[in-house]
Order: C-alpha cells, then sequence, then structure tokens
C-alpha cells in the first residue's frame, strides 16, 4: 500500500464518482484510477466501495478505512515537514517592542535597518504600555523595545526622541480657533490623564499641574493614545499628552502646543544589560542613523 494508493480512494471517496475524481482532482485517466482502487481493495482485502445509480457508494469497511487513510495522508505531510524543518539550521529571532502608538513611526525605519542588516531572521513584534515592556525585557521576552524609561535597574536606555505635551480636544472644541492654548484656557474643562499604564508619563504631567498652581483636577484616566482619542471624541474631554501626528488623529480630535515652556518626555530604546544578542548589538549600532532619519521625516512633514 503506498500513500498514493490512499489520495486516490480519499479524491473518489469525496467526489462520489471515479470520473470525476479521475478529471478534476487527479488528473490522471479513468482506468487508471479504477486500477488503482482495485488494487487498494486487493491490499486491504475487503471492497471498499460499491457502484450504484448514485455514482461510487463506501461500504462499511470503506466508510471505517476513510477517516484512517485521511489521519495517515496528514501525518505523512506532518513527517514531511518536520524533516525539512529539522534539515535547515533555525532562524535567529529578534523580538522588538513598542509603546501602544509608537510603532507607526519607529517600526517601518526600524524594520528597514533590520533587513539591510540581516535579511534572514525572523523578527516578533509587539504592542505594549510600557511596564509591560520592561517586565517583557526582564523576562527575556524581548531583545529590544521603544519605550519611557521604567525603574528597572538591570535595563539600559538610549534616547532616541524627547517629546513635548501637546493639548488635545475636540476639533469643534472652543479651544480650536487658537493656533497655541495656554494651561490656565483648560481650567474646568472634563480633564484626562494617562492611568498607572503609563507612569512616566503621569509623574510628568502631575508635575507640571502641581508647579502651574491651577485648579485642573484629573476627571478620568486613559491608558494609552487610542483610549485617549476615544474618550476625546466621546466625551469633550480635554488631555495632555505627548504630541502625537496630526495626520494620524481622526477629524474629530486635534492638537495644539502649550504656550510657553512645555513639559517633555523622553522615548528610548530599552534592553536588558545581559542580553547578548549579536543581533541587538547590530541594532543598537544603527541607532543614530534611526533617529536622524525619523527626524528628517518630521521635518519634511512640517514644512
Amino acid at each position: 500500500m503506498e500513500l498514493r494508493h490512499l489520495r486516490y480512494f480519499i479524491a473518489v471517496a469525496e467526489e462520489g464518482s471515479l470520473t470525476v475524481a479521475a478529471e478534476k482532482g487527479l488528473h490522471t485517466a479513468q482506468p487508471s484510477l479504477s486500477r488503482q482502487i482495485r488494487d487498494l481493495e486487493y491490499e486491504v482485502g475487503v471492497q471498499l466501495m460499491s457502484r450504484s445509480v448514485h455514482g461510487i457508494e463506501l461500504t462499511a469497511a470503506g466508510r471505517a478505512f476513510l477517516d484512517h487513510a485521511r489521519l495517515a495522508l496528514t501525518q505523512a505531510e506532518a513527517a514531511k515537514e518536520a524533516a525539512r524543518r529539522a534539515a535547515q539550521p533555525a532562524r535567529p529571532t529578534f523580538a522588538l517592542g513598542f509603546l501602544t502608538g509608537k510603532e507607526i513611526d519607529w517600526l517601518p525605519e526600524a524594520m528597514r535597518i533590520l533587513r539591510d542588516e540581516l535579511p534572514n531572521i525572523d523578527v516578533t513584534i509587539s504592542s505594549q504600555n510600557s511596564p509591560d515592556l520592561a517586565d517583557a525585557l526582564m523576562r527575556g521576552r524581548l531583545d529590544a523595545a521603544f519605550m519611557r524609561p521604567e525603574r528597572a535597574d538591570e535595563l539600559v536606555y538610549r534616547r532616541v526622541t524627547t517629546e513635548p505635551f501637546v493639548v488635545m480636544f475636540p476639533s469643534n472644541h472652543r479651544l480650536a480657533v487658537h493656533d497655541t492654548v495656554e494651561l490656565r484656557e483648560i481650567v474646568g474643562e472634563t480633564f484626562l490623564i494617562p492611568s498607572k499604564t503609563a507612569p512616566t508619563s503621569r509623574l510628568v504631567i502631575e508635575d507640571y499641574l502641581k508647579r502651574s498652581g491651577l485648579d485642573i483636577i484629573p476627571d478620568h484616566e486613559v491608558d494609552n493614545i487610542t483610549h485617549a482619542v476615544s474618550m476625546i471624541a466621546s466625551t469633550g474631554a480635554v488631555a495632555l499628552l505627548p504630541a502625537y501626528p496630526d495626520n494620524l488623529l481622526p477629524w474629530s480630535v486635534i492638537s495644539r502646543p502649550l504656550k510657553g515652556e512645555a513639559p517633555t518626555v523622553d522615548l528610548v530604546v530599552g534592553y536588558h544589560m545581559a542580553n547578548t544578542s549579536p543581533i541587538l548589538r547590530i541594532f543598537l549600532s544603527r541607532i543614530d542613523d534611526l533617529t536622524t532619519r525619523i527626524s528628517t521625516k518630521a521635518r519634511d512633514l512640517q514644512t
């Protein structure tokens, strides 16, 4: 008994016709297919199929044989694939994480560097909040991450950019007519603040509000930029958030720079100090090139 016998048998059983199976699925002559089925029945020792006015029908033995034939073909394919994988050396992998929302700007350029330098590696991508990225780096689940600098003694950070905070609000808000917004102008507005899933940004905002002396009390917390934009659009609230490209905001939400000296927050590439991956070393060696390309693109969009 050969695998081709099983394939022929399954095709005939599924089509219910020797002629259709021969022409449609197996691309062989009908007499040849009939002979293969007879050879299979001889090998098994029982009749598997019978002819009727309705075409080919499986006998009780044929129905029992069909399930095992399908399983045998599946296992044969799995064995072939396993052998092929074993014969090929495993491709090196690199796990890269992004603070939610930052992959829009940084992922394409990061991938360009990795593909240019190491075209034969597998890259996995994840998008999370910054504390979770730090935890993944500590546990070795990520090799590098674009994130906020979190408190973790074993992590090393390379700053890639410093982002000013801006005011975000609905596009039909009264402040939309201004080119810049003074902080005092949002007193009394429904105010959103990053939740504890973004502790670095939250601390910067809390310190900025405290130094201002203004009575601005957060009404709701938001976990990330997507959550914030959704809340602004649905509730009419305002928020202080790190600058986000206006062309990526929905039409219903806009941003304006803060008048005066705005607070800032760093975006960094973080990695574990004990990570000896040669891919990580190459990636880190190209960080300056990466930041230059992103800065150039940002300036081009502004002109």
